[in-house]
């Protein structure tokens, strides 16, 4: 079975940083596209950055030069850095592991809350 669980949320002021991490057990994340999406409340989820399997990435411009992907396949594990962080920001993050078409793996985490309030 393949759990997602993502950490690092909590409550900011404007400008400052976090790092949220999405760690994937029961799968092996080197051939997946990693997701990072965000909801904030009132809003449809939408995606805001991501990194394929061959390390390409790919970021919304909201959020371009703020926020930074990456993922450590050894320890199954994406980041995301988030810098100059800003109340429009506020959201849940969710993280997602897409598999290639042929495998239809699809997982979410259960998200980590993001708050930027002074």
């Amino acid at each position: 079975q393949v759990h997602v669980v993502e950490s690092g949320g909590g409550l900011v002021q404007p400008g400052g940083s976090l790092r949220l991490s999405c760690t994937v057990s029961g799968s092996d994340i080197s051939i997946y596209t990693m997701n990072w999406y965000r909801q904030a409340p009132g809003k449809e989820r939408e995606l805001v950055t991501s990194i394929f399997s061959n390390g390409l990435e790919i970021i919304v411009d909201s959020v371009k030069g703020r926020f930074t992907i990456s993922r450590d396949n050894a320890k199954n594990t994406m980041y995301l850095q988030m810098n100059s962080l800003q109340p429009e920001d506020t959201a849940t993050y969710y993280c997602n592991a897409q598999g290639p078409p042929y495998t239809q793996d699809n997982y979410w985490g259960q998200g980590t809350q993001v708050t930027v309030s002074s």
